[in-house]
């Protein structure tokens, strides 16, 4: 496996980066805000991030032979719901942070008031953008909506529980990442093969693919939590341990977490033999997800 910071100038392609904040810019530009809900919004949406998730987009849509351009709308919209979620997640009745990308998260720079409003607008700004898309806008929308929905059940289960009571601390861990971290990461790699056209069988690779890393990322992500210092990371550090959340090392321990991480990269390798050459770019992905130490 080559080591992730090898694999993360050709991951995160500057060009396709290039397309993507251009594309986010102007839906913040043409939309019909004050200029304070703007300034909010932009803080939000605009202010750095690695834009994994349209990237996924693009790159799934690249895969089954369709151009990125023809996945930018889509691309957009999965940030969106992404930054609207953030904003939520900091606010001081969630989880409270007061840094985010190394600057005041939107509640701290604006007041709660408006923090709540530009999650607000986000959402119905990632709707539009969905609604956008060349190919398929009404399927498009359907599928960000569905995962914009499960991830918000993911934040009621982590936060406020709603667990049966035979539920077993492995069946919530997974219950609370399949739907809080990997319905947004599925969907952005399932509406880009949509956007190019993709066939039966390359859309359910994608489609299972997709599915496995984004548990593979949270199970990195929960590892980094306990293993990393917040300088290196770049983000708070422990709270999760701390508030008594379930994680996959909380739950599983750090080598069997380590174990897990190793099969889900295994699989998602698998998952992509039905792309062929085409497949290229994801198993990049895969290898950087996998190897990441930030």
């Amino acid at each position: 496996m080559r080591a992730a910071p090898t694999i993360e100038n050709e991951v995160f392609c500057p060009s396709l980066l290039g397309e993507i904040e251009r594309r986010l810019e102007r839906f913040v530009h043409d939309a019909a805000y004050p200029s304070n809900l703007r300034d909010a919004v932009s803080h939000a949406l605009l202010g750095g991030g690695k834009r994994l998730r349209p990237l996924l987009t693009l790159r799934c849509c690249e895969s089954v032979g369709a151009s990125t351009k023809d996945a930018l709308e889509a691309a957009a919209a999965v940030e969106m719901v992404h930054a609207f979620s953030l904003v939520h997640d900091d606010l001081p009745a969630l989880d409270n942070d007061l840094m985010r990308r190394g600057r005041p998260t939107v509640h701290v720079a604006f007041g709660e008031a408006m923090a709540i409003l530009a999650g607000d607008a986000l959402l119905a700004l990632a709707m539009h953008a969905a609604c956008s898309t060349p190919r398929d806008a009404g399927r498009i929308a359907l599928e960000v909506t569905n995962a914009t929905s499960a991830m918000i059940v993911g934040q009621v289960y982590d936060t406020l529980g709603g667990f049966g009571e035979s539920t077993t601390s492995r069946e919530k861990l997974h219950k609370i990442h399949n739907h809080k971290t990997g319905a947004l990461l599925r969907c952005s790699c399932r509406v880009g093969a949509i956007c190019g056209g993709a066939r039966a069988e390359s859309f359910a690779a994608i489609d299972h693919w997709g599915d496995l890393i984004g548990l593979m990322f949270q199970a990195v992500d929960d590892l980094l939590d306990v293993t990393q210092s917040a300088e290196h990371v770049g983000k708070a550090v422990g709270k999760d341990h701390d508030a008594g959340k379930l994680t996959y090392p909380a739950v599983y321990g750090v080598e069997e977490t380590r174990h897990e991480i190793a099969r889900l990269r295994k699989e998602s390798l698998a998952a992509l033999e039905p792309l062929g050459s085409n497949a290229e770019h994801l198993i990049l992905v895969t290898e950087y997800l996998a190897a990441r130490t930030r």
